[in-house]
């Protein structure tokens, strides 16, 4: 932990630091360092988190939600989890999207992580269960590395009491822990954002740029959205036109140019991943809305799931900002560059066009998740200052007394502890929940790797994993024991486009198959024949139909291998079943038995 008399010393040692680096800049940069405000907020001690215990607090917090984050997202089970493992050992699950025909994904992002999962699995030859932990945990450390570099630009711009704040935001929210670790652009583009942002505020803009494009074109390629306040600050502000061409240019060159030639090479044809998904997305008729759409209410919904009271905060920031502009005296803001409205709008102007779009998912608002954090921080700011600001007032008419020379954190320090605990407690309730409510998949999967399956079944070469109705729960093929073992759909009341085993030939994935189509339409030739299967993983929601029948209770066809319950949401209290209340969750909540089935027929393998 770091004492300093607040901002100042941070800022001056961090600029003494970066002296020489600034030196060389000096003329680059001379029109935007010659409009650098020289405020300086005086907030007496502050006690913060150095960059090294920030990154320790952060690595810890993303080591666990590797290790306990369930997939909350089929799609990243079945665009990346699956097209890795099939990198990585030769064989995993297709979807249409990696079909050349279409060629919406990039098989570079891929390629990001199945390099050092084939280096470790060809140096140590772990279990594939390993590998996927493995992948987890780089994500983890790669998302701590962009959080801690976003830190401490947040003390920098902002101060070190909203960067702590933030950083308190970070460590405990569920959002945080479930998208830092998540293996989907999304979470790719919150890293990139993360490091564009903090290059942002230190004015490096080079940096910032690149970083920009590296999130939105390696990963997803609408992150670009949130480069236009960069953008804006850099032409309009700033008048670097020059540097932001430039570095757009040198970007787009470095990142996308590779990035075409190996997709080329992995589709057979030409193809530009990211123009692909913005043109099926925007110009492809039915588009995303082909897979459900929701309300207005949903990211608002979301966002309090994920980061409760913090979530209100960060809406209320402008708010809050407009009051502190009238009511707070102007020499106890503090900003080393830019207004925090300015800082502050890539949140809400992702927010506001994502709001607008008919098919939303949570993993949609990934890329801002960080701006969550420092917006909440920044509103818990202002709302110390007003009631220090009512404190003084109240001081000045004798109703409550205050020593002179007070400063407002002393005064409003409950404020400040008081939502910090609530909020953590308040996350820690809503991790422990979906851990609680959906781990079961992955549990029941690892089992399978308990099976001795070499030469225990008679007369075949493969063993036949089967999903059904719970298709979309099922965590990836890096859960299987080895390559003999095989994952197969059966039909249920599910009339959607379901993923395809790769071709096992050495050019896999140039192939184009007729059982695909970008229109969600049934295809019924991805059905395996429930006979064959030498296991079932299904959810037992106590109801049954002809395609969709409780195999659980089928013993003279299927033998309970394990089971383990599984939040049944229709039957469980919305507000119980989100967060975690001991002694009460238990009363509105109820699950149902979600198992591992084996075939009675294949008898036992222990």
């Amino acid at each position: 932990m770091v004492r300093n008399p607040p901002s100042l010393k941070l800022r001056q040692s961090a600029s003494q630091q970066s002296s020489k680096k600034e030196h060389k800049r000096e003329t680059h940069n001379k029109k935007a360092t010659n409009t650098r405000p020289k405020k300086v907020e005086d907030t007496g001690g502050l006690i913060y988190p150095g960059g090294d215990t920030a990154f320790k607090a952060l690595l810890s917090a993303r080591f666990c939600s590797a290790i306990w984050s369930h997939i909350s997202d089929c799609d990243e089970t079945y665009n990346y989890w699956e097209p890795t493992h099939y990198l990585v050992f030769g064989k995993g699950l297709q979807t249409w999207e990696y079909s050349p025909e279409f060629g919406l994904r990039s098989y570079t992002y891929l390629l990001v992580h199945a390099i050092p999962a084939f280096i470790y699995h060809k140096l140590l030859q772990p279990n594939p269960l390993l590998i996927f932990y493995f992948i987890r945990c780089l994500l983890g450390l790669l998302c701590s590395f962009a959080e801690v570099f976003f830190y401490k630009a947040v003390c920098r711009e902002f101060g070190v009491h909203v960067g702590r704040l933030c950083l308190a935001f970070q460590i405990f929210s569920a959002g945080m822990f479930i998208s830092s670790t998540a293996f989907l652009p999304s979470s790719w583009a919150m890293y990139g954002f993360a490091s564009a942002c903090a290059a942002w505020w230190q004015q490096k803009y080079a940096l910032a740029v690149f970083m920009t494009a590296l999130g939105s074109l390696l990963g997803w390629p609408f992150a670009a959205l949130l480069g236009i306040p960069i953008a804006i600050d850099m032409i309009i502000m700033k008048k670097l036109y020059q540097d932001f061409i430039q570095w757009s240019v040198i970007s787009a060159v470095v990142i996308l140019g590779p990035m075409v030639m190996i997709d080329t090479n992995y589709f057979g044809k030409l193809v530009i991943a990211p123009w692909n998904i913005v043109k099926y997305n925007i110009f492809g008729g039915g588009g995303p809305n082909l897979y459900g759409t929701e309300p207005f209410s949903f990211y608002i919904t979301n966002g309090f799931l994920n980061f409760n009271i913090v979530w209100i905060l960060a809406l209320l920031s402008p708010v809050l900002l407009i009051l502190s502009h009238f009511f707070v005296p102007a020499k106890s803001k503090s900003t080393l560059m830019l207004p925090h409205s300015v800082s502050l709008l890539p949140f809400f102007l992702w927010l506001g066009v994502f709001c607008f779009q008919p098919h939303k998912e949570e993993r949609f608002l990934f890329p801002v998740y960080p701006m969550v954090c420092l917006a909440g921080a920044v509103s818990v700011d202002v709302i110390q200052k007003l009631c220090f600001r009512i404190l003084f007032l109240l001081r000045s008419i004798k109703i409550f007394k205050i020593p002179r020379g007070t400063h407002y954190l002393e005064s409003t320090l409950v404020v400040m502890v008081g939502i910090i605990t609530l909020s953590s407690l308040l996350g820690i309730s809503r991790i422990f929940s979906l851990y609680r409510n959906y781990h079961a998949p992955f549990d029941l999967m690892m089992e399978l790797n308990h099976f001795p399956a070499e030469g225990k079944l008679v007369n075949t070469n493969s063993v036949n994993v089967c999903l059904g109705k719970d298709w979309h729960r099922y965590p990836s093929s890096f859960f299987l024991p080895n390559t003999k073992w095989n994952i197969r759909f059966i039909q249920s009341e599910f009339k959607g486009i379901l993923p395809a085993p790769y071709s096992e030939n050495e050019n896999g994935t140039t192939i184009i198959h007729k059982h695909f189509n970008d229109r969600n339409q049934e295809e019924t030739s991805l059905y395996f024949d429930v006979n064959k299967c030498h296991f079932l993983l299904d959810l037992d929601l106590e109801r049954e139909s002809d395609l969709e029948p409780r195999y659980s209770k089928k013993r003279d066809k299927w033998t309970v291998i394990k089971s383990l319950p599984f939040l049944n949401v229709e039957k469980s209290n919305p507000i119980f079943r989100a967060f975690y209340i001991p002694f009460l969750s238990d009363r509105y909540i109820h699950y149902s038995n979600f198992s591992l089935l084996q075939a009675t027929r294949i008898g036992k393998f222990m």
